[in-house]
């Protein structure tokens, strides 16, 4: 059994004995203590006076106790938890990423940073209000079952695109699959209200880099014209090959092949896990383009904008590095050097 502080009752034993002249172990015989416990109470609770104070006992006893509770690192209102609340409500980075980031900009400092535990404690330990409400809201990610078919939801005759078997995933090699170099993306279109307007989304395998496109429609025509348009912004070495799934909107695939010069692979039908960079980010886009919502009133700038907010965000998955940042790494170690988007 592990030691137990005096109780009150125990205090006032001690009291009542002292004043009669009890020695320490008769007291501590009484109590059913050491000898030494009832030596170190008498010795705490020596009043000015040179007696033995119960009261004194107490209150050294809870200031010890305030003394060696650890203080609480997130105060509402301090730099830390001004941080943590920022990078969390507006930049919707999740707690595991900002947690990694503090361990990275103050690796000496303990107090500085925070666990990604303590931040979701903060958080549900917030009263109900519009702040708690906005840092849970803040966590939510709509994420897709993997096995769920992507052909569920799609516009009525949607269908699928004939895919000659040469271009399906089976046949893409080995250096697309094992992430080995830049230039390789999974592309998508993200639904709004009643699939009446959509957004290109396309992800970079390697560094997971993101970047959308405006969409002038659901069609074939606005996803050759708006893919073509934002990857032509690449370097063309930073465009290999594309891996899609059979909607109906990759239809004029030969001539975004033959514009950018791209290979273009197909995933199986009803296997959104074998573009899985993709779907997830996916996942996260929903933070921003919400389901229901008329995507059509997302400007192209507006797209560039939450795009950079996926981009500037650490990844786990990159040893909490950016998307940006891997890829300005890939771009710096290419003998092309030459800038995204120029």
């Amino acid at each position: 059994m592990g030691f137990r502080h005096l109780s009150c009752a125990e205090r006032a034993v001690v009291f009542a004995e002292a004043r009669r002249g009890s020695s320490q172990r008769e007291i501590a015989r009484c109590l059913g203590r050491s000898a030494s416990t009832v030596c170190r109470e008498l010795q705490r609770g020596r009043g000015s006076e040179g007696g033995y104070c119960p009261q004194r006992s107490a209150e050294e006893h809870a200031q010890r106790r305030l003394r060696c509770r650890p203080r609480r690192k997130l105060v509402k209102g301090g730099a830390l938890w001004r941080f943590v609340w920022h990078h969390l409500v507006k930049f919707r980075w999740s707690p595991e990423q900002i947690a990694a980031t503090l361990r990275a900009m103050h690796p000496d400092d303990p107090q500085a940073r925070v666990s990604h535990e303590t931040i979701y404690a903060m958080i549900y330990a917030q009263p109900r209000g519009g702040l708690k409400a906005a840092m849970v809201e803040a966590l939510r990610q709509a994420k897709l079952r993997r096995g769920v078919g992507r052909g569920i939801g799609r516009k009525p005759g949607g269908g699928s695109a004939i895919v000659p078997e040469s271009l399906k995933i089976i046949h893409r090699p080995e250096e697309v699959e094992a992430r080995l170099v830049p230039g390789h993306w999974e592309g998508d279109l993200l639904k709004g209200a009643s699939n009446r307007s959509s957004v290109g989304t396309l992800v970079e395998r390697k560094t997971r880099f993101v970047t959308l496109a405006k969409m002038e429609g659901n069609g074939a025509e606005a996803a050759l014209e708006g893919f073509t348009l934002q990857m032509r912004r690449l370097p063309a070495y930073l465009r290999r090959s594309l891996t899609y799934d059979q909607g109906m909107e990759m239809a004029c695939h030969p001539e975004l092949a033959r514009r950018l010069k791209i290979d273009i692979w197909f995933c199986d039908p009803h296997a959104p896990w074998q573009r899985g960079s993709n779907e997830n980010t996916n996942g996260l886009l929903r933070q921003f383009l919400p389901k229901g919502a008329d995507l059509r009133q997302f400007t192209q700038r507006d797209l560039d904008h939450i795009a950079k907010l996926l981009n500037d965000r650490p990844r786990k998955t990159l040893g909490w590095r950016t998307p940006a940042q891997a890829l300005a790494e890939e771009i710096k170690n290419s003998s092309l050097g030459v800038a995204v988007g120029t």
